[in-house]
């Protein structure tokens, strides 16, 4: 499966952005979807998964304020961020993988496809 992120951009302290991932190539209702975010100088971090029949996050500073959600007609996951931080200056990935397993969710290993990545910016 081919994975083309989206949606990144220079924002402000307190405001909203919406990223998409775009997907082809396989059926894309068969795979869990995630997001990943790597700041610079720090290894990469889960933000935020989908399945078939659910959402998973990390207890991390995001729960709360970022979304994850799938258009399976579409081919395309979202990440509906809010009340944006500095801190979440970031590139996004986003990830696909048929086969994974629950426990390894938020694993960035654990996912055989990747996106390009999309940059976030925060300022305060």
């Amino acid at each position: 499966v081919q994975l083309q992120a989206s949606g990144g951009g220079l924002v402000q302290a307190g405001d909203s952005l919406r990223l998409s991932c775009a997907a082809s190539g396989r059926v894309f209702s068969n795979y869990v979807m995630a997001w990943f975010r790597q700041a610079p100088g720090k290894e990469r971090e889960v933000v935020a998964v989908i399945n078939r029949s659910g959402t998973y996050y990390p207890d991390s500073a995001v729960k709360g304020r970022f979304t994850i959600s799938r258009d399976n007609a579409k081919s395309t996951v979202y990440l509906q961020m809010n009340t944006l931080r500095p801190d979440d200056t970031a590139v996004y990935y986003c990830a696909a993988d048929r086969s994974i397993i629950r426990s390894e969710y938020f694993r960035a290993r654990s996912y055989d496809y990747w996106g390009q990545g999309t940059l976030v910016t925060v300022s305060s």
